[in-house]
């Protein structure tokens, strides 16, 4: 039988911006696991985190999502900049705060990170001590295989933006934004041909969402290579990599992940938006929970 469990609204400060989430805490009679949840590029929790956080919580996990500064239900102006350091300061103080709550074991803190959330987690698995484990999906590990993958028409549509974007910054200006998904060729930093779409099937119906970001984060995301941080990870720590990957190309991540001291592998055989949804998202899910069982077993000590 599941496990009830309730969902409370939270918040929490990191570099003196008021980040927000949920946590959900499951009916135990000891504290549970605490498994620290954040998204993608430009995505906010309300894209399917709650359906994993349902099903790791049904299990006896409490769960912390949260969205990061500058987008979704936390605070941060201007809106929609994508800053990489400053969202993994913002995963060091979720993880901060969740070792903070009288509900939850804070002694065994999980990080559970996707699409670029699951770079932040393979990066902040070697940075942040005393984790229990760590679950990269369908990560983004390797900024130049990305742009590879992302190809040479888009660079060039998205370069004056880039270029515009930190002009402004320099000037005090409001950002230059661009999509974060948009068509083949496009002038967005996703254009895979399943990437608009599948990006945006993800947005509840109904659900007012900003389909763009600050462009400057085109050139450091190129810079980016979180994948390097693997064979750092002392904790165990999951790899669900999509097999026809579009943008955090497959090769790349099995190449880093298979540093990891204690990394464990699952292909898929479908692309990086299937895995949220149908298929694919009980495939992830039912193989997450099986890792979990075995490292970080809930309602055991």
């Amino acid at each position: 039988m599941p496990i009830q469990s309730e969902r409370r609204d939270i918040r929490f400060s990191s570099g003196g911006v008021t980040c927000r989430g949920w946590l959900y805490l499951p009916d135990s009679p000891e504290p549970p696991p605490v498994i620290v949840m954040g998204h993608g590029l430009g995505a906010v929790k309300e894209m399917r985190l709650d359906a994993f956080a349902e099903r790791f919580s049904a299990a006896g996990y409490a769960c912390l999502v949260f969205d990061y500064r500058h987008f979704g239900a936390s605070d941060g102006e201007p809106r929609q900049l994508l800053d990489i350091e400053l969202q993994r300061d913002d995963w060091a103080a979720a993880v901060a705060y969740a070792r903070s709550l009288p509900e939850v074991d804070g002694r065994r803190v999980v990080l559970w990170g996707s699409s670029f959330g699951g770079g932040h987690v393979i990066a902040m698995g070697a940075r942040l001590p005393g984790l229990a484990a760590v679950i990269a999906q369908c990560p983004f590990t390797d900024g130049i295989a990305s742009a590879i993958a992302t190809g040479p028409a888009t660079t060039a549509r998205l370069l004056p933006r880039i270029v515009a974007d930190l002009a402004a910054a320099a000037r005090g200006k409001p950002p230059v934004l661009v999509p974060l998904a948009g068509p083949p060729r496009s002038a967005a930093l996703m254009t895979a041909p399943d990437a608009g779409p599948g990006f945006l099937r993800l947005v509840p119906e109904g659900m007012a969402f900003r389909n763009e970001a600050a462009a400057r984060v085109g050139l450091r995301i190129t810079l980016d290579n979180p994948g390097r941080s693997a064979r750092k990870v002392q904790c165990p720590i999951l790899f669900c990599i999509c097999d026809t990957d579009s943008v955090a190309p497959a090769g790349a991540t099995e190449r880093h992940a298979r540093k990891a001291p204690r990394g464990e592998i699952k292909h898929y055989p479908f692309g990086h938006f299937d895995i949220y949804v149908g298929g694919g998202f009980e495939r992830a899910v039912r193989d997450q929970l099986d890792f979990l069982e075995r490292h970080v077993p809930a309602g055991r000590t």
